[in-house]
């Protein structure tokens, strides 16, 4: 069988099981098994596989038809042009969450505007891969960034990460239940926690159903950790320091009126490319 007959026929399989992208993961597949870009795949039609490769094309065809994500088959997901690798210790990193990213580079930037200053503080709260964290030190190498999360497991993956794609101690990585085992204060406070209402957990798509429950779920109204968050902020932030956090589009009214009791200001919403209410930022002192 060569390499257009064996992606025909994986991505009919996918198909047949109501696979929303048969197409892309048939061809992700069958590219990261042939070591090349999938805009090389035309190219490679008549290639004929070896049996032992289409048996593992087809496992993870398999795999794909039994509701596991594409992001856990492959071990990797790009995210803002970094090749991060995930495990189902870790969410899958999504577009939605480079919002935030591209959110707290802005706040950057407007802080220290031309004039180079001491270099900026920043924490990454429920950090997961480290996607985020990542990602910021990627386009802003001077910023000294500290990330945490509750997971062991989730730190292992994205103490790898940072080392792999940044070096070595570029990141400091901490575990801990929101603060409680980070010492000192920060510029920024960057996080994506969990914020899907615990009875909405069942109605998600079977892949996002396989990925931890502890960085889904945010309690009755999604809105479990994100409340101490925010006052545990307070308490973080040096003075005139920016909160930014990743929710739901409902709950920004709800998080506007915390943020408000709080004594935050300057509370502003950004959107995600298809227009949805994603993060939101405010300055504290």
């Amino acid at each position: 069988m060569n390499c257009r007959e064996a992606l025909n026929a994986g991505t009919g399989l996918l198909r047949s099981s109501g696979v929303e992208s048969p197409v892309l993961d048939a061809s992700l597949f069958m590219a990261d098994l042939l070591a090349v870009e999938r805009s090389r795949l035309p190219l490679l039609e008549e290639r004929e596989l070896s049996p032992e490769l289409y048996r593992r094309f087809r496992e993870r065809l398999e795999r794909r038809r039994a509701g596991e994500c594409t992001a856990y088959i492959l071990g990797r997901r790009e995210f803002m042009g970094l090749d991060l690798t995930v495990t189902a210790e870790v969410l899958v990193p999504r577009p939605d969450t480079e919002t935030l990213v591209e959110a707290v580079l802005a706040w950057i930037d407007r802080r220290t505007g031309p004039s180079p200053r001491d270099p900026l503080s920043v924490l990454d709260l429920c950090t997961g891969s480290g996607a985020v964290a990542a990602a910021l030190k990627h386009e802003r190498p001077d910023l000294v960034l500290w990330a945490s999360d509750i997971s062991p497991g989730a730190l292992k993956v994205a103490e790898a990460n940072a080392r792999r794609l940044l070096g070595p101690d570029t990141i400091t990585f901490v575990q801990s239940d929101l603060f409680r085992a980070i010492p000192g204060s920060f510029d920024l406070i960057a996080a994506n926690p969990p914020y899907v209402p615990t009875g909405e957990l069942g109605s998600l798509s079977r892949e996002v159903r396989g990925e931890p429950v502890l960085a889904l779920d945010g309690g009755e109204d999604g809105l479990a950790l994100i409340r101490p968050l925010i006052a545990g902020a307070r308490n973080r932030l040096k003075r005139g320091g920016a909160l930014f956090m990743e929710a739901g589009p409902r709950q920004m009214p709800a998080i506007t009126g915390i943020l408000e009791n709080c004594g935050y200001r300057n509370i502003r919403i950004r959107k995600d490319l298809p227009g949805r209410d994603r993060v939101i930022g405010a300055v504290y002192g």
